[in-house]
């Protein structure tokens, strides 16, 4: 059962049913000119709101070898609905808005709602290691289907140039997977989870 936060500004509902602390395990599976990156992780993912029209994403996970957890790359980053920002948001920077807060409202979300029934979102992620990722996908029900639109690397990171990844709430667990290229391989499958609401 999806339960909706009763504090949401109204952009954020279609995304709601993230909304807590994730906890969990999943499996890395790459393998790149003959070698093969695999193992279990541990994995801690929160979306949070501070009453913006977006949610506040970060992510942990922890390399599971023989029972001691070796730190993997972290990330941050914001997830909202795609929509043109007005006069009314504040941006770019620091700038203030230029005109009066608007609440926004079930119907004007509604008004959102794309031809195949589901919302376009955006997503921008900071990983620790110098990779910078904005994803473009959809929110439809349960289910979040995202690919990047722009890879950004600082000069010392590794290669790395697209990733998809894959939501869903299922049995009310989150299950994700996320394929990347990297390394020089083409596009492929890179690792997933299954987490549970940690309490």
């Amino acid at each position: 059962m999806i339960e909706i936060p009763t504090d949401l500004p109204a952009d954020l509902v279609p995304l709601s049913w993230l909304v807590g602390v994730w906890e969990g395990t999943g499996v890395i599976d790459y393998e790149v000119d003959g070698r093969s990156y695999s193992g279990e992780f541990a994995h801690r993912v929160s979306f949070s709101h501070d009453g913006g029209a977006f949610l506040n994403y970060s992510a942990d996970a922890w390399l599971i070898d023989a029972g001691d957890r070796r730190p993997l790359v972290s990330e941050i980053g914001y997830w909202r609905l795609a929509r043109p920002a007005g006069d009314a948001d504040a941006g770019p920077a620091l700038l203030p808005p230029t005109a009066p807060a608007v609440e926004r409202t079930a119907d004007d979300v509604e008004a959102l709602r794309n031809a195949d029934g589901g919302f376009d979102i955006e997503v921008s992620l900071v990983h620790a290691d110098g990779v910078l990722e904005l994803y473009v996908g959809q929110v439809k029900g349960p289910r979040i289907d995202l690919a990047t639109d722009a890879v950004v690397r600082a000069s010392g990171a590794k290669t790395y140039t697209a990733a998809t990844r894959l939501y869903g709430l299922v049995d009310n667990h989150l299950l994700w997977a996320w394929d990347i290229a990297a390394l020089g391989r083409e596009l492929g499958s890179h690792a997933s989870a299954r987490l549970a609401r940690a309490e």
